[in-house]
């Protein structure tokens, strides 16, 4: 009996796992909603139902079927509740918004690769606390190293710059 138990306690993790891997296959129901039938709440009832199933029926000698699946519903109904809860606060967790081309005009940053008489070379800035590369231009050459203001943005991948004094 145990190993009946523990078969389905595996066939939860297995549902979880892929869920994961697969993306929402399996999804019932609303898919901005975590509710009581979606993935994560069936794949925690399912999971822990075969495990303390399994606990408890190893614990009291395999004698009865009705203390193992007692046990394995006790343990699942807040399993399954803290799974779909878990579940909501990751779908509507708060996030920064997307940088956008916009969000580059008035940043500072280095040259990388120099800025030739023909006006183009690589600039790194940094937007929404990650590093940057840009391709870079200007009016005039900028050497290596040299800090630079970004006064317009001409594409997702390409700035115009000026020098800016230390």
């Amino acid at each position: 009996m145990e190993t009946t138990f523990l078969v389905i306690g595996g066939l939860g993790v297995v549902v979880l796992a892929l869920s994961v891997l697969v993306g929402d296959l399996f999804h019932f129901g609303h898919p901005d909603a975590a509710g009581a039938f979606s993935v994560p709440a069936v794949a925690g009832f399912i999971g822990a139902f075969g495990f303390a199933g399994a606990a408890a029926a190893a614990l009291t000698g395999g004698g009865g079927l009705l203390v193992p699946v007692v046990a394995g519903v006790v343990a699942a109904l807040p399993t399954a509740w803290l799974a779909t809860r878990l579940a909501r606060m990751a779908i509507n967790m708060r996030t920064d918004a997307t940088p956008t081309q916009h969000d580059m005009i008035g940043t500072t940053g280095v040259i990388v690769t120099a800025i030739t008489g023909s006006g183009y070379g690589e600039v790194r800035i940094s937007l929404g606390g990650q590093p940057v590369k840009l391709s870079a231009r200007s009016d005039r050459p900028i050497p290596l190293g040299a800090r630079v203001l970004v006064i317009e943005a001409t594409s997702s991948t390409s700035v115009i710059v000026e020098e800016t004094p230390l």
